[in-house]
């Protein structure tokens, strides 16, 4: 057995689990402060000494803001602080050039790590490389607005980082190694009925360019179940009407052929022969999509006008950005579509993502029959 299999395998043996979010009691950074806000005997007295308390409290206040913000400075300025960000800077270019990871991957790992290090460093005066599993703990322990599924990103961060250290001689052990990630209730994507589906996608007003913009995104979305990030990334020369077809750069740079239906497919010609010149006037973009800046649509733009539109249409459901992704896919699967077929137009790596959505096409069939049979 190789020596990093044996490792993994005594790590299991004896392995910890993710301490509950806030299990220390207080989160990062508390200490004095929570003293400094307990009411005092004075305080407790008359009016005047009352108000004394109030203006003493007031001070300490101020005091321990400036205190924070000092040691703040001192943790910028520190070499052992820097030497942890340049370390995170690396692992992060690593990512990107072996795996594509997208900008938006990237960030979370680098604010979580940076983050991470700060903690490390005011707690102890270390650099993240010298990082233990105490610390690891301790740290996702005090993190006291955390939940089970954030405690496990962080560790997922955490474990991605330190193995990349470790394969790269930095570290000698990997922290991470014998800590389980915390249980969690399994979630399901929320999803629209198809008569909501139909109430939010004729919501956009057709009478402006803007409009049938909007409509042509929820068509498109709804007919191909793209990523927000992949519809709104989506160049022209991406889109073959012809075929029918789109050319989509999923996660980790993965490459799919997507189809979309007659449906869509007359609604980005109408869109590219009405309202996107009228957007662009004299300016050139290569994104499909664009505002009436002439720039391209965002992530928070998009999930803005499904708040909007579903309010306007009365769609009274939970949502998220991935709302018409997630209707796609139940929808595709409640007529009869095969799971591997829908896990290669999602673009997913692993069917077992995909396998969710047919936990919620069940559940909606049994409320269906639970609603309408005579003896439900």
């Amino acid at each position: 057995m190789k020596e990093e299999d044996t490792n993994a395998a005594n790590a299991s043996a004896d392995a910890i689990d993710v301490p509950t979010p806030g299990a220390l009691g207080h989160p990062v950074g508390a200490g004095s402060s929570a003293a400094a806000r307990q009411p005092t005997k004075q305080a407790q007295g008359g009016a005047a000494r009352s108000s004394t308390a109030r203006n003493v409290g007031a001070a300490a206040a101020r005091a321990e803001d400036g205190a924070e913000d000092d040691a703040e400075a001192r943790t910028d300025a520190s070499p052992v602080y820097r030497q942890s960000v340049l370390l995170i800077d690396m692992f992060c270019d690593a990512l990107w050039l072996e795996h594509g990871l997208a900008q938006n991957s990237l960030d979370a790992y680098r604010r979580d790590l940076r983050l991470f290090s700060r903690w490390l460093f005011q707690s102890r005066a270390a650099p993240l490389d010298a990082a233990s599993e105490v610390d690891v703990t301790a740290y996702i322990a005090v993190r006291a607005d955390s939940r089970a599924s954030s405690a496990n990103r962080r560790l997922a961060a955490f474990r991605r980082f330190f193995g990349w250290a470790l394969r790269e001689k930095r570290i000698a052990r990997d922290p991470t190694l014998r800590i389980r990630a915390a249980k969690r209730p399994p979630r399901f994507p929320s999803t629209l009925s198809e008569r909501q589906v139909e109430a939010l996608l004729a919501a956009p007003d057709l009478n402006e360019a803007l409009g049938v913009r909007d409509r042509t995104m929820l068509e498109l979305m709804y007919a191909s179940g793209l990523r927000v990030s992949e519809l709104v990334n989506l160049k022209t020369v991406e889109v073959s009407l012809n075929d029918g077809v789109l050319r989509v750069f999923g996660k980790g740079a993965t490459e799919r052929l997507v189809p979309f239906g007659e449906e869509a497919r007359d609604w980005i010609e109408r869109y590219l022969g009405e309202a996107r010149g009228a957007l662009l006037g004299a300016r050139s973009a290569d994104a499909l999509f664009v505002t009436a800046r002439g720039e391209g649509m965002t992530r928070q733009a998009f999930w803005y006008l499904i708040k909007r539109y579903a309010a306007k249409a009365g769609v009274n459901a939970p949502l998220s950005p991935h709302t018409l992704r997630h209707a796609f896919a139940t929808h595709l699967l409640d007529h009869g579509a095969d799971l591997r077929a829908v896990q290669m137009l999602l673009g997913h790596a692993d069917i077992s993502t995909t396998q969710i959505y047919t936990h919620v096409a069940r559940e909606r069939l049994k409320t269906l029959h639970a609603r309408h049979h005579p003896r439900g």
